[in-house]
């Protein structure tokens, strides 16, 4: 019988992340146990080498860390967890993953790393136990190079009043903006305004999941439905046509013809962005290294920033970047008790440690939501900053990730995106794509009970 899964807390996670951190100690594992992480974070697999070298180091203790690629995380799993030494450290994305992977979920509840999660509610639990806890906290919007926004408002024939980026508060002023500096593109240098929405699948998570989520949550919250209870049954896609204004937007305004998205990586916009072709691209905190890394990056830290995804939905003034989690740590069940010990041991020394906490900081760019980390142990990348700058905006709330939780199925997301890329490729029209996903929701949702 699969568990009933929920992940509620979401709005003290500002808070939380502000408290003193407090010590800690760590013991020994059984000499027969061993660690083995499966991450789902390739643009910080290479990070994870110097880490576990630190770990070994200090304890004298292995730890492997396999990475899936991209797009394949359950799949890689379904495969890994059947070896003879599967993982003992995997992810799950919330009440969905822990009803699918129940059978191998370990209880958390008198964990070092539950017991110092700031705020408890943020993990994936139900009245028998925790089965994830969160190790993250980030945010996404519109990235933009307030360099190229400056060499924008500057110009003698801008179209809009305002004068800087940071004035934009509305899906209006965003759309005149866009639509103004693509006029002048030639005159600020760049290819388009935006980089390549990158539709590759397997790539498309920006826009079937992050991009839809912020939709589906105000959906969720007009409707008051209690996602605690899980998937619902059906969607009605009441913003659909506010996630077409944004995504027209950035296809219409675009370093790349709308045609050809679907052979676009992610890493491929970010380079555009880092190489001063684009002023903005849609993605998270985690992709400062995904800027900085290029070769030939033009884009300064200071001139780095973040704006919400603003589409036209009522209200969206007064809320900001979507903030939240959609990752959840958990241990092996099946794995003996040593390697359950093992694999605990080392969260602990990444989340509570002063070498892991500074690598966890500096080197995975997390904001992690434990009590272990102070105000002072927190990203120094630009747009982690960005993300705690959102979070503490007077008079402004964070959109949740809640919408991400009960998103039916992988392949729901993956149908998503292949509906997109029609789209955008002029194959279908946008009635076609909500009506699709809209009843490929009840299927897949149906499916999942």
């Amino acid at each position: 019988m699969k568990k009933i899964c929920r992940a509620v807390g979401a709005c003290l996670i500002a808070a939380s992340l502000m408290l003193v951190a407090t010590g800690c100690t760590t013991g020994g594992s059984g000499d027969d146990g061993y660690v083995y992480f499966l991450n789902f974070k390739p643009e910080i697999a290479d990070k994870y080498a110097a880490i576990t070298e630190a770990y070994k180091a200090e304890t004298g203790k292995d730890v492997k860390v396999v990475t899936a690629a991209s797009g394949t995380y359950e799949q890689t799993l379904t495969s890994e967890i059947a070896k003879s030494q599967p993982p003992t450290i995997f992810q799950i994305n919330g009440p969905i993953g822990c009803a699918d992977w129940s059978d191998y979920l370990a209880d958390l509840t008198d964990t070092e790393i539950y017991k110092h999660l700031a705020d408890q509610s943020l993990a994936v639990s139900t009245a028998d136990g925790v089965w994830g806890v969160p190790y993250v906290v980030e945010g996404y919007g519109i990235i933009y190079n307030d360099a190229i926004m400056r060499a924008y408002f500057a110009l003698p024939n801008k179209a809009v009043s305002i004068t800087s980026a940071d004035q934009i508060t509305s899906w209006d002023l965003l759309s005149q903006v866009v639509a103004d500096m693509t006029a002048n593109k030639a005159a600020l240098g760049i290819s388009g305004v935006f980089s390549a929405t990158s539709l590759k699948p397997g790539d498309d998570w920006r826009w079937h999941t992050h991009m839809a989520g912020v939709p589906l949550w105000y959906e969720f919250s007009k409707d008051n439905v209690d996602l605690g209870k899980g998937t619902p049954a059906t969607i009605n896609f009441t913003y659909s046509n506010n996630m077409k204004n944004l995504f027209d937007l950035y296809i219409n305004n675009s370093t790349t013809a709308s045609t050809e998205l679907g052979a676009k990586t992610v890493d491929e916009a970010m380079s555009e962005f880092a190489a001063g072709q684009s002023a903005m691209v849609q993605n998270g905190n985690w992709a400062w290294s995904q800027v900085s890394n290029v070769k030939g990056n033009t884009v300064e830290s200071e001139d780095i920033k973040m704006l919400p995804l603003y589409m036209g939905i009522p209200g969206e003034e007064s809320h900001g970047i979507p903030i939240g989690t959609e990752n959840y740590l958990s241990i092996n069940a099946k794995v003996s008790e040593a390697s359950q010990k093992a694999s605990l041991e080392f969260l602990t020394w990444l989340f509570s440690s002063d070498a892991g906490k500074k690598a966890v900081a500096n080197e995975l760019g997390f904001i992690a939501p434990f009590d272990w980390f102070s105000a002072n142990d927190v990203p120094n990348d630009p747009l982690a900053r960005e993300v705690m700058g959102w979070m503490t905006k007077p008079g402004i709330e964070s959109v949740p990730w809640s919408a991400f939780m009960v998103m039916p199925s992988q392949d729901w997301k993956n149908n998503f995106g292949s509906e997109l890329l029609l789209y955008a490729q002029g194959r279908t029209d946008w009635p076609s794509v909500t009506t699709t996903i809209k009843a490929d929701w009840a299927t897949q949702a149906a499916r999942s009970k």
